[in-house]
């Protein structure tokens, strides 16, 4: 890796985390570190499995709910807006420390659609990727201010 990349997939379809995770694996393969920092999931097998992967992919999920963001009550909204945003600032300090070679942002961009975030937040986490850093973000929508900072982006579609 020469220059820093980002590389976002974004859709209605399935598969966008899947599709992150596997170019982990790729690079993994490689010889490269790779963290994971999960947003606005439940707590599941994934996880767990993921730890097997470790040193060469590490997983994170600041969440303290075992259920999905999105069906909590607004009292425990609030706590995990908190969790989050620890999410956010341990990925802001893996870029600048540069303890990994790949950082993946799982439904980051679900952060900014649950209004949780603005992308005016995300952007300076982008910014501070140094030049041998790829990041990798998910989400459904792609906002039009982030698009700019991206390299390629993969759109992941249901067919009706």
């Amino acid at each position: 890796m020469n220059e820093g990349y980002v590389q976002v997939f974004c859709g209605n379809g399935e598969g966008k985390s899947s599709a992150a995770l596997g170019k982990a694996m790729i690079y993994a393969m490689q010889g490269k570190s790779s963290i994971v920092v999960k947003f606005m999931k439940k707590k599941d097998d994934e996880c767990s499995f993921l730890k097997r992967l470790e040193p060469e992919i590490k997983m994170f999920r600041f969440e303290k709910n075992d259920i999905c963001f999105r069906e909590l009550s607004e009292e425990d909204k609030a706590e995990e807006i908190t969790n989050i945003r620890n999410g956010l600032n341990y990925a802001r300090k893996v870029l600048t420390t540069g303890e990994c070679e790949v950082l993946i942002l799982d439904e980051v961009l679900g952060l900014i659609d649950e209004g949780i975030i603005d992308s005016s937040e995300l952007i300076p986490i982008l910014e501070s990727k140094s030049d041998d850093t790829v990041i990798i973000m998910t989400g459904i929508y792609l906002p039009e201010e982030i698009k700019k900072y991206t390299n390629h982006i993969s759109v992941i579609e249901t067919l009706n």
